[in-house]
């Protein structure tokens, strides 16, 4: 007989290995899974893990996918330690891309290129305005945040479908729910010559440096934390939870609202239905698997979108439903919160006599 047993400390050992064992578990239930769907599992596990780092091109796609969720998972990380549940960064997301692409159509042939710096901020600013929302309503009418931004998100999409379908949309676009393609001076510059990946990579880079100073080796970090995990310890020690709420929305959503302009100034390079892709929802699990660390979500962000790229060749390959992408998600989240179990308990066999 198998038990559990709580263990005298947290184990550091597990914390540190929950994620390669559900990362192995998940590895094990795809394989079952392309068996039981017909296909070939070594096939199967090849275009998930092989494929989409088996050339330049496609490592280059590979960065593509994990900047935005790098980013987006680096301001959820700034929430999720101060006990602030921000599950809207999709929406934050959107409407970044948005207010970036309002500043991108107004360029003109003879536009200056440093209209990127204001078309990048306006994303900032534009995901910051969307996560202000859910901070007052939190602090003013202790709505809970979980609902709030999860509901903004929806109400997102609904303005950028308005604005595609409607004053925004392309005279000369044969009538599909599209903005025209942006100028060439809005567009992020490129790292690579004939690749799409772009400077957005050294901007979440950066992040990944800059987060981790603030939340380590900074007064000011250590006061985030602890204003959001311990209000009442925050206020005896002179830290303001409700400053913690505020930074921590405003930090999230404008990291997710960078993340929104750099896709529309980078790979997509105009507003289109389809922007909303699913990545603040995916850099949740980013976030958690990398352990709310900067470092560890540069790899766990590179591992979710060999997902998404190995979902898309899934398709063409392997004749899969698109969906395949969001199963192996979800099944990376569940087997982690599973495996995070071996964190606080131990698990122990007693002979079948002792267990009677």
């Amino acid at each position: 007989m198998l038990k559990l047993e709580p263990r005298p400390e947290s184990s550091r050992f597990w914390s540190l290995a929950s994620p390669l064992l559900a990362l192995a578990v998940t590895v094990v239930i795809g394989t079952l899974l392309f068996a039981a769907l017909g296909k070939d599992p070594v096939q199967g596990l090849r275009v998930f893990f092989w494929e989409p780092l088996s050339s330049g091109y496609r490592i280059g796609e590979l960065l593509v996918k994990a900047t935005p969720l790098l980013l987006i998972a680096l301001g959820l990380a700034v929430c999720f330690r101060s006990n602030v549940w921000n599950i809207g960064a999709e929406g934050q997301f959107v409407i970044g891309a948005i207010a970036a692409g309002g500043i991108a159509l107004l360029a003109g042939k003879d536009t200056s290129r440093f209209i990127v710096v204001a078309v990048l901020l306006a994303g900032v600013l534009g995901g910051m305005a969307w996560a202000a929302i859910t901070a007052l309503l939190r602090d003013r009418f202790n709505a809970n945040e979980i609902l709030v931004s999860l509901m903004l998100v929806y109400v997102a999409g609904l303005v950028l479908n308005y604005l595609v379908f409607g004053p925004w949309k392309d005279p000369g676009g044969y009538n599909f729910p599209q903005t025209k393609n942006f100028e060439a001076v809005t567009q992020v510059p490129r790292l690579v010559q004939g690749m799409r990946v772009n400077v957005g990579v050294l901007v979440a880079l950066a992040g990944v440096a800059a987060l981790w100073i603030y939340l380590f080796r900074t007064r000011a970090g250590f006061a985030q934390q602890v204003g959001g995990l311990a209000p009442a310890a925050a206020r005896y020690a002179g830290f303001s939870s409700r400053k913690a709420l505020w930074t921590a929305l405003l930090i999230s959503g404008g990291a997710a609202g960078l993340a929104g302009a750099l896709e529309v100034a980078g790979p997509i390079g105009q507003l289109t239905p389809y922007v909303p892709a699913g990545y603040g929802f995916a850099a949740i699990i980013v976030a958690f698997v990398g352990r709310l660390h900067p470092v560890g979500m540069v790899f766990s962000a590179i591992l979710m979108s060999m997902f998404y790229i190995g979902g898309e060749l899934a398709q063409s390959r392997l004749g899969l439903p698109k969906s395949i992408t969001g199963v192996f998600q979800g099944l990376l989240l569940f087997t982690l919160l599973a495996s995070d179990t071996l964190i606080a308990y131990r698990v122990r066999f007693l002979p079948s006599a002792k267990a009677a």
